[in-house]
């Protein structure tokens, strides 16, 4: 269970999540607009993604994409 309060939170850049998720930066831009994923922007304008979350959800799609695999 992560204990750091939300402030204190790794944030990752649309980049970063790609490469864990290994697709396209715009995808995960789409997924945010969807509200598959939330995202915080920064004062510029950027987008960066909770660290936790992001980690939750690439767990959640590992037995999909298994299960997937087995057709």
């Amino acid at each position: 269970m992560n204990t750091r309060p939300p402030e204190s939170e790794p944030l990752l850049t649309p980049a970063e999540v790609a490469a864990m998720f290994r697709v396209d930066p715009k995808t995960v831009t789409r997924w945010a607009k969807a509200g598959k994923l939330s995202s915080i922007r920064t004062l510029g304008g950027h987008r960066r993604y909770r660290e936790s979350e992001v980690r939750d959800l690439l767990t959640g799609m590992v037995p999909e994409q298994r299960r997937g695999d087995e057709d």
